[in-house]
């Protein structure tokens, strides 16, 4: 922690001091409003501590004042880069306590977002992360084909980045006429973008250097530490929940859980350029073969949840996202907690960090995908 000692010895003599420093928050690589207390002797880092605050909402909290329809609109602020997938975990777990039983349409609809969902953060993912290591042209390549998801997103949800459109029992309104046409169209650009993107950052010998043995977490501490998603892939961990606790259609399209066993940045880095490809060939399997029929099943207007404990969980970009509702019988949740991805993840960053320089400190939390308000909700 900072200390007077610490600052007053800090000018004379760096070499064999150890100091403490402060990144963020608001600082450009911090990724949000994250702050770091790093401890380092030289340029080595000693230890690093996470501080959170600085966005707290206590959206947990607000959840429990509100409905079951309406509570699941503040999960979009969560993580607001896969607000469709924070409000799918939502209806599954009030569906599962009312025992509702979700249109065939609405599911293929809800995983087709669901992937749109994942391939728009991971791209994002992807240019912020080359930009971390000092190249910026794939920010730019990111957003523009990010901005085709939210132009598809838009015509049917009517929002780029909250979308609030899935509710219990389906979706909120069905697909726009245009959707499934834009979305191949879509498919058939992308492919060859992806191809772009390898060639120009995977095989880059400044990328890799920055990236190879940097920020090593292995199997056994992954999972010690709650990491979940990407980032416990590239450590050789299976915990996609999508093959291990399929919800909705998921057991019924073929792809592959992509797993590197390195456990280094590279190695995170390779799992999500990899995943891309895997979430295009879902949405590929399904767009055509979306059912007729609802889009959303009859519901009360009100929703009352018996007495009891309901727990779901889904595969978001960033990892495990759970929702664990105690209901007493009302029309609003009694407590509610979240198991959100990235606080988890972000708790292994002191362990990747020890040993390591200052200057790879921001390639390794790039390679964790942080959202803030998914950590500090």
């Amino acid at each position: 922690m900072y200390t007077e000692k610490t600052i007053q010895n800090a000018p004379g003599d760096l070499e064999g001091n150890n100091l403490v420093i402060n990144m963020g928050p608001q600082h450009p690589a911090t990724h949000g409003v994250l702050r770091l207390v790093i401890h380092v002797n030289g340029e080595t880092i000693q230890k690093v501590e996470p501080h959170l605050g600085y966005i707290h909402r206590s959206i947990e909290k607000m959840s429990e004042s509100l409905t079951y329809r309406q509570f699941i609109y503040v999960t979009s602020r969560m993580d607001y880069l896969s607000s469709h997938i924070n409000n799918h975990a939502c209806a599954l777990a009030v569906e599962k306590g009312l025992q509702i039983e979700v249109p065939a349409r609405a599911q293929y609809i809800r995983v087709i977002m669901d992937e749109l969902t994942r391939i728009a953060s991971h791209v994002l993912w992807w240019g912020a992360m080359a930009m971390d290591v000092g190249a910026l042209t794939p920010f730019f390549l990111a957003f523009r084909e990010r901005e085709m998801i939210n132009d598809i997103m838009e015509e049917t949800c009517g929002a780029r980045l909250t979308m609030n459109y899935m509710v219990p029992g389906g979706v909120m309104y069905d697909i726009h006429p245009n959707f499934q046409q834009k979305v191949k169209e879509f498919l058939k650009h992308f492919y060859s973008r992806i191809d772009e993107y390898d060639q120009l950052v995977t095989g880059n010998v400044i990328f890799q250097n920055r990236m190879k043995g940097i920020g090593y977490i292995s199997k056994e501490d992954a999972i010690s530490y709650g990491c979940s998603g990407p980032t416990a892939r590239g450590s050789g961990v299976s915990c996609d929940i999508r093959k291990l606790y399929p919800y909705e259609i998921y057991d019924k399209v073929d792809f592959k859980e992509e797993i590197e066993t390195a456990g280094d940045s590279f190695a995170r880095y390779l799992v999500r350029l990899r995943e891309l490809r895997q979430s295009m060939s879902i949405v590929e399997q399904l767009i055509d073969q979306i059912p007729e029929g609802d889009f959303q099943a009859k519901t009360k207007a009100v929703l009352k949840l018996p007495k009891g404990e309901f727990y779901t969980r889904v595969e978001t970009a960033r990892g495990e996202l759970g929702v664990y509702i105690v209901s007493e019988g009302g029309t609003t949740p009694y407590r509610i907690k979240y198991r959100s991805p990235g606080y988890s993840n972000l708790s292994a960053l002191d362990h990747m960090a020890r040993g390591a320089k200052i200057g790879d400190l921001v390639a390794m939390m790039g390679t964790l995908d942080l959202v803030i308000p998914d950590i500090d909700r």
